[in-house]
């Protein structure tokens, strides 16, 4: 029975239309082997075997929905560079629609640089801006949100903190989507938490949930709690997830009869068997979470849904997505 309706979720996924804006990036993955230590310094000498590259942050999570058979809109900014080029043409090749990513020549495409020797990661180099777009490039995103929205069912917003997120586009996306009421969920970071106000649900891993409330972090269940309690009713929220590694994840509901204004608060424990690497895990995350309420599900079932789909990317190496057969598999 239980299996029947999770079956009836996953397999409505393809009729759903989902916005995704955000902070678009390219994961580039250098993979080798290491043998010896560098005569010149104590560092380990990587033998390169192959190079990847993969869409992170946004892309991450819109290659997700992608990869879980939604229709997706990508939107964002990248430079007029190589990497932006690569980014919009993986884009392209999968059916994803492009019309919501600007070009702008004076800033760099995210890019940020892996080098593993096996399973372990050795360094990370990011290249990138943190500067704010701006309010001609904010214009002309929110030109094109208004032209996309009426043909979505929900928005995912998936914040990096690498600038095109900003009190503007946050304000007007929030009152075009209650006035077609459509539902916007979150993945913060924790210097924009309070932009988030009235949205549908927010998704920050136990770090960004403490720190975008002010508060140091701590990983005991009644700090969580409170910490739960504490942004739902800051931000106004009848939904929060937050992420906890190898704890699980901690939902709070407040999206059903009987409990006033009170959330019930539901620990969900991790189903991975084992991690590899948890990059990326948090886009996953909001992309089944939102892909599942988008459909329909309560918010128990799709955080039970998110949760297992955490498990399986996790034993992945690298950005990793999940598919819907595999989803299947794991209930």
């Amino acid at each position: 029975m239980i299996q029947a309706k999770f079956q009836r979720i996953i397999g409505s996924f393809s009729s759903c239309q989902i916005l995704v804006i955000g902070d678009l990036m390219m994961d580039r993955f250098i993979w080798g082997n290491v043998s010896r230590i560098s005569p010149e310094a104590p560092v380990p000498v990587v033998e390169v075997t192959r190079e990847e590259d993969r869409p992170g942050g946004a892309g991450n999570v819109i290659f997700n929905l992608v990869s879980l058979d939604a229709k997706v809109y990508a939107s964002g900014i990248v430079g007029m560079d190589s990497v932006g080029e690569g980014l919009v043409r993986d884009f392209e090749r999968r059916g994803i629609n492009v019309e919501g990513v600007l070009l702008d020549p004076a800033r760099p495409t995210s890019l940020k640089t892996r080098v593993l020797a096996g399973h372990q990661h050795i360094v990370r180099f990011d290249r990138e801006s943190k500067v704010s777009i701006g309010q001609d490039f904010e214009q002309r995103l929110l030109d094109v949100l208004d032209g996309v929205l009426p043909r979505v069912d929900v928005v995912v917003l998936s914040d990096y903190g690498k600038g095109i997120i900003s009190p503007r586009v946050v304000s007007r996306l929030a009152q075009s989507c209650r006035r077609q009421k459509i539902e916007i969920f979150v993945d913060p970071k924790p210097e924009n938490m309070r932009l988030y106000r009235k949205v549908t649900c927010v998704t920050p891993n136990t770090a960004e949930a403490f720190l975008g409330m002010g508060q140091l972090p701590k990983t005991d269940n009644e700090s969580v709690e409170m910490i739960g309690r504490k942004i739902m009713k800051t931000l106004g929220l009848r939904e929060v997830i937050i992420t906890r590694g190898a704890l699980g994840m901690t939902l709070f509901n407040a999206n059903y009869p009987g409990r006033g204004d009170s959330a019930k608060i539901t620990h969900i424990p991790t189903v991975a068997r084992e991690v590899f690497d948890v990059t990326g895990a948090g886009d996953t995350v909001i992309a089944s979470y939102a892909l599942a309420r988008a459909v329909g599900a309560n918010p128990l079932d799709a955080s039970c849904l998110s949760n297992a789909a955490a498990g399986i990317v996790v034993g992945k190496v690298g950005t990793a997505t999940v598919s819907r057969e595999e989803l299947l598999a794991a209930i």
